[in-house]
């Protein structure tokens, strides 16, 4: 399998940094121990919905590579990309039910339950990818994933998922371009209000509708990294790629509230120290991956405008991040995140 490599400043900054983690409750008797005869190996299941060469993916595999050893072969995580186990949505409901374990999940997703997570998606929020990494590995959120102890689940990680931008079939250099066309976001409040407020017609739809909606025109087009347009073949239906630069939403890493419970103090231990890399590690590997995705879509066909007015896009979006900006909680938090150095 391709391996993907990753950036050795942005490792070595991430893994410097404290780990952002809802701590659970208890004790439970481990699957085995980490030393002495292989105890019998306890498998979770993750829901991944892009493909295995995906940079997450990669990371992910890592992820499971280095448990299992580092605790004996008690635990294996199968990663399962493709929405092998359903889209995110249902991925999330099986894990919150217990029927899965782990899931790598779009920031909306989690959204969804706990409102507050808009904050860390909000457009224009971020200045540059490698700020982004350093909010995400800095302790800053840490107020925001305890909220996650109060459901049946926590996220552990945040990750770098890439510059969010728009393809369609034709450029889009202004708010004028975009206007009324049908253009697919995550099932995110933030995100429809974030492309109607520019004049785009927003439509909610899971991933794995985006390419035949675009060929059967039910969309115009999409919104997503180039890691994404590419690894999903999208520039086939969608070939105009335009650098409006709107969002920054991280991916979060989450795990069932019981899994995590279950382990044993020495596997916890482990867990949360390897958490800390896996999201240094998935992050790197994406910005390692978008100019490789990028060349490769070109050589398919593909056209990328780099004369985008993103400016004028921000001014339409000023709105909506002060509606978000709705309680004191969600205040501070977006002023910590903006102080980080």
């Amino acid at each position: 399998m391709k391996k993907v490599k990753f950036g050795a400043a942005v490792l070595a900054f991430a893994l410097a940094a404290a780990v952002v983690f809802a701590g659970g409750s208890g004790d439970k008797k481990a699957a085995g121990s980490a030393a002495g005869a292989a105890p019998k190996t306890v498998t979770w299941k993750l829901a991944f919905n892009q493909s295995i060469e995906h940079p997450q993916a990669q990371a992910l595999l890592w992820l499971s590579d280095e448990f299992s050893k580092a605790t004996n072969g008690a635990y294996k995580i199968d990663v399962n990309p493709n929405e092998l186990l359903g889209s995110q949505a249902q991925s999330f409901e099986s894990l919150r039910a217990g029927a899965i374990q782990m899931a790598m999940l779009g920031n909306p997703v989690v959204e969804a339950v706990i409102p507050d997570f808009a904050v860390i998606a909000l457009p224009g929020l971020y200045p540059s990818p490698e700020q982004q990494v350093k909010v995400f590995t800095s302790g800053v959120l840490k107020p925001l994933f305890d909220k996650s102890g109060q459901f049946d689940f926590y996220v552990i990680a945040a990750v770098h998922a890439g510059v969010r931008n728009v393809y369609a079939k034709k450029p889009v250099r202004s708010p004028a371009d975009i206007k009324g066309m049908k253009i697919r976001v995550m099932q995110s409040q933030l995100m429809l209000d974030t492309m109607n407020a520019v004049g785009a017609s927003a439509v909610a739809m899971g991933q794995g509708e985006v390419y035949t909606g675009i060929q059967q025109g039910v969309l115009d087009g999409a919104e997503n990294s180039e890691v994404t347009f590419y690894d999903l073949k999208q520039y086939e239906v969608a070939p105009i790629y335009s650098y409006t630069r709107h969002f920054m939403i991280p991916d979060v890493l989450v795990i069932n509230k019981d899994t995590y419970a279950a382990l044993s103090a020495q596997h916890k231990a482990i867990f949360d120290k390897l958490i800390v890399e896996f999201s240094a590690r998935a992050s790197a590997n994406f910005l390692a991956q978008v100019t490789t995705a990028k060349q490769k879509a070109k050589d398919a066909g593909a056209t990328f405008i780099e004369d985008v007015d993103a400016a004028a896009f921000q001014a339409g979006f000023a709105p909506v991040i002060q509606k978000n900006l709705n309680s004191d909680f969600r205040k501070q938090l977006f002023d910590a995140i903006r102080a980080v150095k």
